[in-house]
């Protein structure tokens, strides 16, 4: 994979100047929430797949900010992707490298945001930038390829969650669930993502 460093940072006004990195501490002079969509759920363990004998995967994960590869938040998150896996029972070991299978299993995470005038429609580039009193929404859009062998179809999957910033008094969207920081609603919603993405590939009547 081809690695292009992006930079995160923007300023608005004298004022009020913040930067928000996915998997960092925001650092601002307002008052910020944030709020995991709450249009993708968990999995509870009882509807994830249960395979009678699970097989190791090579583990490939990317996160990338406008389809751009980000190397920072790809190794940040890596050790947290391997862990969400993992729970899922779906595969018996995950590896770095090649399995003697041929098995792999790409996870890759895009972070975009979504804008009004689309309506959750269309998505366009950059983080999270704002001022007090404004409301914010970042998308994530999932997509897990799993190739059983080096002669299997591949099977292809793609999963869609959100994130909501609000600066200031502006309202969240309803029903939407506060978080205790950008992180926690970060590792929440790669959770859900993951695990949704995960599972529908397990239920894919090619996989195996």
């Amino acid at each position: 994979m081809h690695h292009t460093r992006k930079s995160w940072v923007s300023g608005w006004g004298k004022s009020v100047l913040f930067m928000m990195a996915i998997f960092l501490t925001l650092m601002t002079t307002g008052c910020t929430s944030f709020y995991v969509d709450t249009a993708l759920k968990d999995v509870p363990p009882e509807n994830m797949k249960k395979l009678d004998a699970p097989k190791p995967v090579q583990l490939l994960f990317e996160f990338q900010t406008k389809d751009a590869s980000n190397p920072v938040a790809t190794q940040k998150l890596r050790p947290r992707v391997e862990e969400i896996v993992k729970k899922t029972g779906v595969f018996s070991e995950l590896s770095p490298g090649p399995v003697s299978s041929g098995a792999v299993l790409s996870i890759v995470v895009n972070n975009v945001v979504l804008t009004d005038n689309a309506a959750g429609k269309g998505f366009v580039t950059g983080l999270t930038f704002g001022i007090a009193g404004s409301a914010v929404t970042d998308g994530y859009i999932c997509t897990i390829v799993y190739i059983p062998d080096g002669n299997a179809p591949k099977i292809s999957k793609t999963v869609r969650h959100a994130i909501h910033t609000t600066l200031g008094n502006a309202n969240p969207p309803a029903g939407a669930v506060k978080s205790a920081s950008a992180e926690d609603a970060v590792n929440t919603m790669m959770r859900q993502i993951i695990m949704n993405a995960v599972n529908d590939i397990a239920n894919d009547p090619s996989f195996k």
